[in-house]
């Protein structure tokens, strides 16, 4: 054992050993308790940034205590390789997005490894891959055929100089990011995925996840949406439409219709394009509409526009007319694309009615008349629905919200112009995308026969991996060589579908192919994925609360209703670990912008509270502006390179620094002399265990006849173990875990080493410190463990279990109080009655100096802890 700690060193002969032994290839053991533990596949970007290594550190802590449980662990690793970002790159660079991806895997592969991940490769998948994406594509055929996948006209953002389809985040200030083309609304056939019919089951099953966050479930619950209304229709006013018709919105609150002053539609509406036939502004306005961004943070701040259309429709209840306007905050494919608007009780109409001039309407009152109603200022009558009365609302006058609610929807379905209905505000998931890398649709599309699934002895069908695309629109359009095929239905000419699936598709199901990655007869081997689904721990950031989840859920659903597995839901219990953030420096420009320094480059004064006064570049001595704490990115160029981490403190170092620094869930704030300080105690633990060695072999003697100090010492050695234990165990807390393991260090460093005695304690402190570290940074305890004499390596090992008979103390040292103030200790037998204690506390000499002269009114003992002598 060398005599100085050397990670490389150490790392790496930890490494070859697991390689070697095939050390974390697991098969279904009916005999052992599965543990499925997965962290959310990377996507291949070519090198590790600081939010992968404590992701996967969370999870590889977690995989290598559940293993020392006894538990048969699965932890496997894979690549989210479709996508935008390898096309775009590819672009850039003019290579194929095949090419790029598969360097990038290699050399995460490695760096994966260099962390000392216990991964399963045997396990690993590509979603690029055809025998990974063969299966989704057989899985699409038959949803297809029996109506859970459909094709409709779908509206979408279209970029008319690269031919391809945007999303709404790649729309800046209505134009292309690319191109810089105005972006143009499209409706074109896409493919959807009738997420709508499971909406029930996905709200219902949230309240069986009790081992997800709160507040992830709460995000679910409002995506999914579910809200009771009805469906209200106004008739058209034949005189301004032109035409016999009816206009039908859905409304939550048909209690308020009649303060209704207004209809509002989007521009894609009917009654939108037949008054912009006759009226060129009006065509103009939703020319302009369809270029705005329909992203939703940016609907929700965008000014409200609209433009009336000339046209009315009729009051399903009074008979009056209401003004028909085109607005830009009402959206096509959200129901039915209109809104009936009753300004007065809702802000977005308010502010619209306002703009406009538009009538204000107010239906409801405060029971006792204290909030006087004002047409100008906003007011939330909704705050409290139990202390509103309806007025101005003819026979529905005076009516509490649910009596109103119940008699308009009554007289509605009465006059068949309305209908209740309970209703979602999920909508249908489109995966149809104008993008080369990705899944290929297998569709093909048939002059004679329509659209027909490729049969599955055709699949898969294979995406050409030689393709460097140009970014003018999909590359498989241009293709005669993919698109040109035969009708597998009549023999006819036909052609192929060139749209890809969306690449969350690829990931909604990856987690049930790691339970038989290889096999080439089915997308899931039923057995195996009953053992080892559903995933017992997930971890990932909180950012795919909502999409990449809810998806997940669904498609486990869908595999559940094929007889592929046999649970309702993906993942046991999640973990959404914090973000990785670090100090911002920056100065500003000229042109008013920032200029971001790493904060290597700088140098920061702090005052004795370490507080910080100022910073300066290290290059020119000026200063530089402070710009806090923020989430490690290329944009505020305040990230650490996890290589240079790992090269200059090895993968332990940066593992317990990622675990001592913060709980997972929490933010974890990098600090330089934070991972000094984690290398500085491994280097402890290096060198008491090269002293401990280096005295030569141990003689084992049985805890019996210790000495008080060495019943002191082997208490502590099982109070960590006890601690450590109960705070991984319950909410994952490893930064308290590793602190026992300090405390435990502490002591084990000032213990005596003269006798058989001594060193068999400090070799049973030694090998617990192993132990407790062995998930946390596993190379380091892999090396001791053998230095210590094990023959069988560290990560076959069980758990440690606290001695409950070494945690008995012989006697207490209590804390006296006079009056609640601290006047000395006293050392009490562990078994003296209240009475014993109590005596001893009066007669300490501290405390009869300071009751002197007093009467004692009463004395408070706290078992184990402290006697409050109450004097006066």
């Amino acid at each position: 054992m060398h005599e100085q700690y050397q990670p490389g060193a150490v790392e790496s002969q930890a490494q070859e050993f697991w390689a070697q032994n095939k050390s974390f290839e697991v098969k279904e053991d009916s005999s052992k308790e599965p543990f499925y533990c997965l962290s959310m596949f990377p996507y291949p970007s070519g090198r590790l940034h600081m939010g992968h290594v404590r992701n996967y550190t969370i999870g590889d802590v977690i995989s290598r205590y559940q293993r020392m449980l006894g538990k048969n662990v699965m932890q496997p690793m894979g690549w989210d390789a479709f996508g935008m970002p390898a096309e775009n790159a590819a672009i850039q660079n003019k290579v194929a997005p095949a090419a790029w991806t598969y360097q990038n895997i290699d050399y995460m592969k490695k760096q994966f490894n260099q962390l000392g991940l216990a991964l399963d490769w045997s396990r690993e998948l590509a979603t690029c891959k055809p025998d990974y994406y063969r299966w989704e594509q057989w899985l699409f055929t038959r949803l297809y055929q029996k109506g859970i996948i459909y094709q409709k006209k779908g509206t979408v953002n279209w970029d008319p100089v690269d031919n391809t389809v945007l999303a709404n985040e790649q729309v800046i200030e209505g134009r292309g990011w690319r191109s810089g083309a105005l972006v143009e609304k499209r409706e074109i056939p896409m493919y959807y995925f009738k997420i709508t019919a499971y909406a029930e089951e996905l709200l219902a099953d949230l309240d069986k996840l009790d081992g997800w966050p709160e507040q992830v479930k709460t995000m679910q619950r409002n995506w999914i949406g579910k809200s009771f209304g009805a469906d209200i229709v106004f008739d058209y006013d034949k005189d301004s439409v032109g035409i016999d018709g009816q206009l039908k919105v859905y409304s939550t609150r048909p209690d308020t219709l009649m303060g209704a002053t207004y209809v509002a539609v989007a521009a894609e509406h009917p009654l939108a394009q037949r008054a912009a036939e006759s009226s060129p502004e009006v065509a103009a306005f939703i020319k302009e509409c369809q270029t705005a961004s329909t992203a939703e943070a940016d609907m929700a701040t965008m000014e409200k526009k609209g433009l009336a259309t000339g046209q009315f429709v009729i009051h399903p209840l009074t008979g009056e007319k209401l003004a028909v306007y085109v607005a830009n905050y009402v959206l096509w494919g959200y129901g039915e694309g209109a809104v009936m608007a009753v300004p007065a009780h809702d802000e977005r109409d308010f502010e619209f009615a306002n703009q406009y001039g538009l009538p204000i309407k107010q239906v409801y009152r405060s029971t006792d008349d204290s909030l006087p109603f004002n047409d100008k200022e906003w007011q939330d009558w909704y705050a409290d629905k139990d202390n509103v009365l309806t007025v101005n609302s003819g026979t529905y006058d005076n009516q509490p919200f649910q009596a109103a609610f119940d008699a308009i929807v009554a007289d509605l379905e009465a006059k068949a112009h309305g209908k209740r209905k309970t209703q979602f505000r999920l909508r249908d998931w489109g995966i149809s995308r104008q993008r080369y890398w990705g899944c290929p649709i297998p569709i093909i599309h048939c002059p004679g026969c329509g659209d027909v699934p490729v049969p599955e002895d055709q699949l898969p069908v294979v995406l050409p991996e030689n393709v460097i695309p140009d970014g003018s629109g999909n590359p498989l359009a241009k293709m005669p060589e993919f698109y040109e095929c035969q009708c597998p239905k009549c023999g006819a000419d036909a052609r192929r579908e060139t749209d890809t699936m969306d690449t969350f598709v690829e990931s909604s199901w990856y987690y049930a192919r790691y339970a038989s990655a290889k096999l080439d007869t089915g997308l899931v081997d039923k057995q195996a994925a009953d053992y080892w689904l559903p995933v017992n721990q997930y971890i990932g950031g909180i950012e795919h609360a909502i999409l990449h989840l809810l998806y997940a859920r669904f498609f486990h659903k869908l595999m559940r209703d094929e007889g592929l597995i046999g649970s309702d839901e993906p993942f046991t219990n999640l973990l959404t670990q914090g973000m990785v953030v670090a100090d911002t420096f920056y100065r500003m420009q000229p042109n008013g912008g920032r200029l971001w320094f790493n904060p290597e480059e700088v140098e920061v004064e702090l005052d004795a509270k370490g507080k910080a006064l100022g910073a300066t570049l290290k290059a020119d001595g000026q200063p530089v502006q402070i710009g806090g704490t923020e989430k490690m990115s290329k944009s505020k160029n305040n990230g650490v390179d996890p290589q240079v981490m790992i090269d200059q403190y090895g993968a332990d170092t940066c593992r317990l620094f990622m675990m001592f620094a913060a709980p997972p869930e929490m933010s974890l704030e990098w600090s330089d002399s934070g991972i000094e300080g984690a290398s500085r105690f491994l280097r402890r633990v290096w060198r008491l265990a090269h002293k401990h060695v280096s005295a030569g072999p141990v003689n084992r003697v049985a805890p019996d006849n210790l000495s008080a100090e060495q019943k002191e010492l082997r208490r502590g050695i099982h109070a960590a173990i006890e601690h450590a234990s109960r705070d991984i165990s319950q909410h994952h807390k490893f930064n308290t875990a590793i602190a026992q393991v300090m405390t435990l260090m502490n002591t084990l460093e000032k213990a005596p080493t003269e006798t058989d005695l001594d060193r068999s304690l400090l070799q049973e402190g030694l090998e617990s410190v192993c132990l407790l570290l062995s998930p946390i940074a596993p190379h380091i305890s892999h090396v001791i463990w053998q230095q210590l004499g094990h023959n069988t390596p560290i990560i076959d090992e069980q758990w440690p279990v606290a001695d409950a008979a070494a945690l008995v103390q012989d006697s207490l040292q209590l804390v006296v109080q006079v009056n609640g103030k601290l006047r000395g200790h006293i050392e009490v037998p562990a078994s003296a009655s209240r009475e014993e204690v109590e005596a001893s506390a009066r007669s300490n000499e501290n405390v009869l100096r300071h009751i002197e002269g007093q009467t004692i009114r009463k004395v408070i003992v706290v078992p184990g802890k402290l006697v409050n002598i109450v004097a006066n």
